[in-house]
């Protein structure tokens, strides 16, 4: 059965760090550290930092089923659709969806009626600490 939980991001980017902790927090409870849980905090950083600077609110969640561990972060900017960038290296932002698509297996988006989801998508390389294997009948 899959483990999933969702958090509000307030609108001030002060509470990226917060949502940062918040995520290593769940992912250390599912038995999950090391490299993964880096790269599904640092994609949850540049995910809400992209939604609260663009929309001031946004909401993370984080499944994880099976093998597969699946960030979202959703905020009510449904058009606003995500687009990597080539940033000059003088630049001191525009590297976010590059740094999650290098981090993640996969990412993309989807458009509901008035929001959208940016998600990440991570393969865990073994079954987390904890997690229980069903038994079959």
């Amino acid at each position: 059965m899959p483990m999933s939980e969702t958090f509000r991001i307030p609108r001030h980017r002060s509470h990226i760090p917060t949502a940062r902790q918040r995520v290593r927090r769940i992912l250390a409870g599912w038995g999950i550290t090391g490299e993964l849980a880096d790269a599904v905090t640092l994609s949850v950083n540049e995910l809400a930092t992209n939604a609260v600077t663009h929309c001031r609110v946004s909401c993370a969640t984080l499944t994880l089923d099976g093998p597969e561990l699946v960030l979202e972060v959703s905020d009510p900017d449904r058009d606003g659709l995500p687009r990597p960038r080539d940033s000059a290296p003088d630049e001191e932002s525009g590297r976010g969806l590059t740094l999650v698509a290098a981090s993640a297996d996969s990412w993309g988006y989807r458009q509901g009626p008035y929001t959208k989801c940016v998600w990440a998508r991570f393969t865990l390389a073994e079954k987390p600490a904890g997690t229980r294997v069903p038994v079959p009948s």
